[in-house]
């Protein structure tokens, strides 16, 4: 049936055919001349779910009237054979208990790494253990490294490896892993088999023996009369010397086990075959046969690819075998996913079958997305991961704050989610939500209120300018809000079950809404129960999770559900897929796209390993990080060989320059060097996917150019321009007029952002209210007795204003610098006169030019002379002498104020002095003696000024007269700044 008995059956398939077909075929071709129901008990034995898909599909098409038995090679352990053996606890329990021994170990060292690793720690231990007993190491085995370690690090990792291996080993008396029972099974069908061999044939089909287990079923399989294995992607090209270099036997000692046909190698010399031993499965030809063969000559290991010299310029048919490649090298990620996107679009709509094959999950939604706006929904084989879908964000976002002090921005995030307030009856309650939700967001904006609190919300709800009935119902919504930021913050250290209970609860309240009661929502759709499904095993694995705080609880929690998938059920277009590396195998496309060429992507970079070093892999026999390319490379050869192939890779990423794949350059550099035939071949594969770099460009582009705007000069109605500014926006009007004109005539305001760093205005308002409390209370006091008052003012003015604690200890520490010289400098300026008004408000009309003034003096002193200084404090440095006479012209402008008795509570006063004090680290002074023509120069220029702008020939040119040319302002993006510059003209434009 498979050959002779006396050799293992080992047989592959090339590179590039429709493997389940191919499968198929062979498997027909050998039981011709068998009973009609050998098929039906014929079992194959495949590694993933998808090919088991695939070859079941293969077989239903009619051609035969009974299928085989198609089965994972996991479902071993469902053989009523195997049920007297031992369950294996869940992959879950393993981790949730290393992760409580990880937590003691680090406490016992906190050098090894910090406390919030302690869950990816755990996962790695994790996966670290399951490939020592899936590659047979033993505990002795682990005891007997040597390390040569300087740091002590791998010491201690190897002293904790020890410990735990005898607890959750191949040997110790403790509830098996999945690795662990799959051992057991293998080993007593060694023992059954090799007394009574099977029966009924058995094909194990499209595994590479990656993994230990796997592999040893796999060679005592192929040992069998009636068993075989069949290889998938068997490069049948490979010369002996290669072999031999592969295996380990020529000029290098150990195996090359990057190499794609490294576990093509390994398994042959597991089972005493030669390269010549392993036959074509169903003796089906490659599409492309000559590709093949460049692609095996392209990927030749290094100590041997002095052969391209020879083979290279011998090398015919280049043309042939490059006809149908493409290679795309966009100049970024944008350009590449709409040559993919648009690539894939055509081959829907001639309807050709294809396939986007990329270990690049974040390129893979991109081109999802892109097909979108044709209404293209590709079939994606790995699915949504559960943190990305409405569910998952859900809990996601609130247990990465419980516990915390909500923000305006956390609090916004959950009360704008899709599934919050989903429990009322109708779609009025989430409507009316959704208006309070965008009402509330403008007055958090405006207001800059950071951390919302159930005072400020209520207040919110009753001083809107709705109907008493609305408020009523506003006030109800507004104290559910309440109520959940109450809950928010209450996490404690407790155990895991109390934990998870308490999310769901939470979650629950905000999916029920304020006066809901249906939480069905959140656990609706195929995403939600998947969720469901993933929350209850950790509520039922919670017990061996111990007690944890509510931010290791987050870790925990955020790491379980990124590891999560979600199917989505909705029908998909039946031409169109995207792949991962590994269901290239199968390869039932006719138009392949191997996107994401680059280093770090394909192959991805290998992580770090916490726990053995490279040194103590070798030693334990454990796989090296090498041997994860070899497997990727082997994926790229498998779907290199389709019929069509497309290859691409972003030239740029969204941070630097990338690296193409190492094996793009090999492919590249051969046919580069190889002849003038390889060099044209590249030269038109380049120049095809140049036409799609172009569409792709060109996809985004629109149709019509729009002509750069000039530099504005509106010139509204005199009737519509202001007739009162504050002091401050003087200097605005004569710096950046098409700023007065936004604000006070179009009567925009800059929308605050949410989640704002602390900048120069609030550290200019919190250092204005110290020394606005600060000199409220002046009494007869020592130096000593002044600095300590100004400090502890200082701290609590920073505790009530700022919000931020990190930015009230960087201002507290700049004020501690200046204190002693502040302190100082104000007893001296107490010693000249004393505070007439803080914080004072003045207003003053200008009847001739019908202009009003306003301000808010920081401070008036009135002398010993009985005459009067103001007094103004700048947080940064102060503006120079002349910059207060030409531009700032606040103080001036408040001194005719004074002068005129504008000022509230402060008499008609002569002022003889005005000052900017800066409170940066030189504690800089600008101060002018003034004169009485200086306050009537001031006026004039004032009037001036305004009588210019009531000119209806004078427009409010943008960025008229600014300090710098890099200042940013709030209207610059309206008047398009950038589309022209400071030196061009402005552009008068009447309005209406």
């Amino acid at each position: 049936m498979f050959g002779s008995i006396e050799k293992p059956h080992l047989f592959g398939l090339p590179c590039g055919v429709n493997y389940p077909a191919a499968l198929k075929q062979g498997i027909l071709e050998r039981f011709r001349n068998s009973p009609p129901e050998i098929l039906a008990r014929t079992q194959i034995f495949v590694n993933t779910s998808r090919m088991k898909k695939d070859i079941l599909s293969a077989f239903d098409d009619g051609s035969t009237r009974l299928l085989p038995q198609v089965k994972l090679i996991a479902e071993l352990g469902a053989s009523p054979d195997v049920m007297d053996l031992p369950m294996p606890i869940s992959g879950l329990r393993r981790r949730l208990e290393l992760s409580q021994l990880v937590s003691h170990f680090l406490r016992q060292e906190p050098q090894f790494a910090t406390r919030a690793s302690v869950f990816d720690l755990s996962d790695s231990l994790a996966a670290l253990l399951s490939e020592m007993q899936d590659e047979g190491v033993t505990p002795e085995q682990l005891r007997s490294l040597k390390i040569p370690d300087a740091s002590g690090h791998w010491e201690k990792s190897l002293a904790f490896l020890s410990i735990i291996f005898d607890y959750f080993g191949p040997t110790a008396a403790h509830e098996p892993s999945q690795e662990d029972r799959l051992r057991l099974i293998v080993d007593r069908l060694e023992t059954k088999w090799g007394e009574t061999p099977p029966s009924h044939p058995i094909i194990v089909a499209g595994s590479t023996g990656s993994r230990g287990m796997t592999a040893r079923f796999m060679t005592l399989v192929a040992r069998q009369p009636k068993g075989a294995v069949v290889l998938p992607g068997v490069d049948f090209d490979i010369p002996l010397e290669v072999w031999q270099e592969i295996a380990g036997r020529g000029n290098r000692s150990t195996p090359t086990v990057e190499h794609p046909q490294e576990r093509t190698v390994r398994m042959a010399e597991k089972l005493g075959l030669t390269s010549g031993d392993i036959q074509n499965w169903a003796q089906v030809s490659p599409p492309n046969l000559t590709r093949n063969r460049l692609i095996s000559l392209s990927l030749r290991p290094a100590p041997v690819t002095h052969q391209w010299m020879k083979e290279g310029p011998e090398f015919q048919n280049t043309d042939a075998a490059c006809s149908a490649m493409t290679l795309i090298e966009a100049p970024d990620m944008r350009i590449e996913s709409n040559a993919i996107a648009l690539i894939l679009r055509e081959a829907a709509q001639n309807g050709r079958k294809a396939a986007m094959i990329t270990p690049d999950r974040d390129l893979a939604r991109r081109v999802t997305a892109l097909l979108g706006r044709w209404n293209i929904t590709p079939d994606d084989s790995a699915g949504i991961p559960l943190n990305q879908t409405p569910p998952g964000r859900l809990l996601r976002h609130i247990v990465g704050i419980l516990g915390r002090k909500l923000s305006s921005e956390d609090l916004l995030v959950l009360l704008k989610h899709p599934l919050t307030s989903r429990g009322h009856t109708g779609d009025e309650g989430r409507g009316y939500h959704l208006l309070w939700t965008r009402e509330l967001e403008v007055h958090l904006r405006r207001k800059g209120v950071v951390f919302p609190d159930r005072e400020s919300l209520l207040q919110w709800a009753i001083s809107s300018g709705a109907e008493k009935a609305d408020k009523e119902v506003r006030k109800i919504w507004a104290a559910w809000i309440a109520d959940l930021l109450d809950v928010l913050a209450v996490a404690p250290e407790r155990d895991l079950a109390d934990h998870i209970d308490h999310l769901v609860s939470v979650a629950s309240l905000f999916v029920k809404g304020a006066q809901g009661t249906d939480d069905r929502e959140l656990w609706g759709q195929n995403a939600g129960r998947e969720v469901l499904r993933l929350v209850s095993d950790l509520r039922r694995e919670a017990e061996f999770g111990g007690i944890m705080n509510a931010l290791a609880f987050a870790d925990l929690f955020r790491a379980v559900l990124g590891r999560g998938l979600a199917r989505d059920p909705s029908p998909k277009h039946p031409q169109v897929m995207i792949w991962g590396t590994l269901e290239a195998r199968a390869l039932g496309a006719e138009l392949v796209v191997l996107a994401g060429l680059n280093e770090t992507i394909w192959p991805q970079a290998p992580g770090q390993d916490p726990w053995f070093s490279r040194d103590m892999r070798k030693q334990a026999g454990l796989l090296s990080p090498e041997q994860a390319t070899g497997l990727s490379a082997h994926d790229f050869q498998q779907a290199v060989g389709a019929p069509e192939v497309v290859l691409t890779r972003a030239k740029r990423d969204a941070e630097a320059e990338t690296v193409a794949s190492r094996w793009l350059i090999r492919l590249t550099n051969l046919m580069s060097g190889m002849s003038d035939e390889g060099r044209s071949a590249l030269d038109a594969m380049r120049k095809r996917g140049a036409y799609w770099i172009k569409m792709a460009d060109d996809l985004d582009r629109p149709n019509f150019t729009l002509p750069p705007a000039k530099r504005p000069s509106p010139r509204p109605p005199v009737a519509a321009r202001p007739r009162q500014l504050s002091v401050t926006r003087i200097e605005t009007l004569i710096r950046d007029p098409y700023d007065i004109y936004a604000n006070r005539i179009l009567r925009l305001n800059k929308l605050d952002p949410l989640s704002r760093d602390p900048d120069v205005r609030e550290r200019g308002t919190a250092f204005h209210a110290i020394m606005e409390s600060y000199l409220t209370d002046i009494s007869d006091e020592t130096f000593d007795q002044s600095l300590a008052r100004f400090m502890a003012t200082a701290e609590r003015v920073l505790e009530d204003q700022v919000a931020w604690p990190s930015a009230r200890r960087v201002w507290l520490g700049r004020i501690r610098k200046i204190a002693e010289g502040l302190v100082r400098q104000e007893r001296m300026r107490l010693t000249r006169g004393q505070p007439a008004g803080i914080e004072v408000k003045g207003a003053m009309h200008f009847s001739d030019i019908d202009f009003s003034l306003t301000c808010k003096a920081d401070r008036i002193d009135r002398k010993n002379d009985d005459t009067f200084v103001i007094y103004d404090y700048k947080s940064g440095r102060p503006p120079s002498e002349n910059q207060t006479r030409i531009f700032s012209i606040q103080l001036l402008l408040e001194a005719a104020m004074l002068e005129a008795g504008r000022f509230d509570d402060l008499p008609i006063g002569r002022v003889t002095e005005v000052t900017y004090l800066g409170l940066d680290s030189g504690l800089t002074e600008t101060s002018l003696a003034l004169e009485k023509s200086d306050i009537e120069e001031v006026q004039a220029k004032l009037r001036e000024l305004i009588r210019n702008y009531d000119d209806p020939e004078t427009g409010y040119s943008a960025r008229r007269m600014m300090a710098k040319v890099r200042f940013k302002t709030d209207f610059e993006h309206l008047a398009r700044f950038g589309e022209w510059s400071e030196a061009d003209e402005p552009v008068p434009e009447d309005l209406q």
